[in-house]
């Protein structure tokens, strides 16, 4: 029930802040319109989640952090627009509802992509809530996560790898690129916006505990894409398959999928475990991604 409700606290934080963005006038409203409609159209909030707690899990509180937060969720929103276009994974449904290229057209998904990764870094560069230095390293942090030793190189990978076998190793590779860069990039914005510096120790338990929660996140992607269904996801199942891509499913099947999931969650726990004072919530959000159903 304590999960719960600092769960519920911080995606109220983060989720109304979100919802004050591009609501301005102008000529080009729509494309705010579909920035906004990719952005508010729901999910768990893990991102901006992350940002605010490890935030917390240093100094107390979680308002330094929320830009940061909304940052980091606005690149997280144009990578899933980007994601589905028809040059890339070419889905239709993201969390139930027409993917921004079906709603608004490919060029339109194109550009609300691009400006709201513009967005992202407008808002970490801007933030009156964490000095100007802060501001640069935060920039910093979330740049390298987005570029080519983060999403695009695992994408490039996802992409051109579309037919071949790939090894366990190889797969690693590319969802500790796609997936894991970015969570790694909350976690640490986290700690850059607290007014309390981080030890070497605690910031090297952040990058460990992402790590582990994004491959197992990956993991349990791959699963609930074979026992799933379209309507409890709320996007497309077996397009990975239908694109010829290994997945963990597909090399490892879903008995040594659970297995690798609840090994990665208890290391990701692990490593917060003593490095920070108030490490509870960031095991429970392990355990709930690991257990999540859609």
């Amino acid at each position: 029930m304590e999960f719960d409700r600092e769960y519920r606290e911080a995606l109220d934080l983060a989720e109304g802040e979100l919802k004050g963005c591009f609501r301005e006038d102008g000529p080009q409203r729509e494309l705010l319109d579909a920035m906004r409609y990719s952005l508010l159209a729901g999910g768990k909030r893990v991102r901006p989640v992350l940002a605010l707690k490890f935030c917390q899990a240093l100094c107390g509180e979680m308002e330094p952090a929320l830009d940061y937060a909304c940052g980091v969720e606005m690149l997280h929103t144009y990578s899933l627009i980007h994601d589905d276009l028809p040059c890339m994974d070419d889905d239709g449904l993201r969390r139930g509802k027409p993917t921004c290229h079906v709603r608004y057209g490919e060029w339109l998904a194109l550009l609300a992509g691009d400006a709201l990764q513009a967005a992202a870094f407008e808002r970490l560069a801007g933030s009156k809530r964490t000095s100007s230095a802060a501001n640069g390293r935060a920039c910093a942090i979330l740049a390298r996560a987005a570029g080519c030793a983060g999403m695009c190189a695992g994408q490039y990978l996802d992409i051109v790898n579309e037919g071949r076998e790939l090894d366990g190793e190889a797969l690693d590779q590319i969802h500790g690129w796609k997936t894991s860069a970015l969570l790694e990039a909350a976690c640490l914005l986290g700690l850059t916006a607290s007014p309390v510096e981080p030890s070497p120790q605690q910031w090297a338990a952040a990058e460990r505990y992402a790590r582990r929660l994004g491959l197992a996140f990956q993991i349990r992607d791959d699963m609930l894409d074979v026992e799933s269904t379209e309507e409890e996801l709320g996007k497309p199942i077996g397009s990975d398959a239908e694109n010829g891509k290994t997945t963990f499913a597909a090399l490892y099947g879903l008995d040594k999928c659970r297995e690798l999931v609840e090994t990665l969650t208890e290391e990701a726990k692990q490593s917060v475990r003593g490095a920070f004072p108030r490490p509870a919530f960031l095991c429970g959000l392990a355990d709930l991604m690991a257990q999540r159903k859609n």
